[in-house]
C-alpha cells in the first residue's frame, strides 16, 4: 500500500472533514494512543504484564490514523510529511545518527 493511499482509507472512517476538526482531533487521539503505548510499557515494567506486540502494533497502527487525521487538517499528503521528516534529519545527520550531530547541530530547528 502506498502511503498516501492509506492516508486516503484512513480518512473515510473520520467523522469531519472540517480542517479544524481533523486538527484538533488528530492531535487528541495522537496524545491518548501515545498514552495507551506508555502505559502498556509501564505495565510491563513495573506491573508484571507481558510484553504483547500485537497489541503495541494495533496501537502504532492507530497513531498513524490520527497522524493522517492531523496531516489532512493541514491540508499535507503524509508523502510530504514524510519527505520532509527525511530532509530534515539527513541534515542533521548526514553521515547517520552520531552524539556529535545531535549535540551540536545548529542550522537545523526541532
Amino acid at each position: 500500500m502506498e502511503i498516501n493511499e492509506y492516508q486516503r482509507l484512513a480518512l473515510r472512517t473520520a467523522n469531519s472533514y472540517e480542517s479544524w476538526d481533523l486538527i484538533i482531533n488528530g492531535v487528541l487521539g495522537l496524545c491518548g494512543e501515545t498514552g495507551e503505548v506508555a502505559d502498556h510499557i509501564k505495565k510491563c515494567m513495573f506491573q508484571g504484564h507481558e510484553f504483547d506486540v500485537e497489541l503495541l502494533i494495533q496501537e502504532l497502527g492507530d497513531v498513524c490514523w490520527y497522524i493522517a487525521t492531523l496531516a489532512k487538517g493541514l491540508n499535507v499528503d503524509l508523502e510530504t510529511v514524510m519527505k520532509m521528516n527525511i530532509d530534515k534529519l539527513k541534515k542533521r545527520y548526514p553521515n547517520g545518527f552520531s552524539v556529535e550531530d545531535s549535540i551540536y547541530r545548529p542550522e537545523v530547528t526541532d
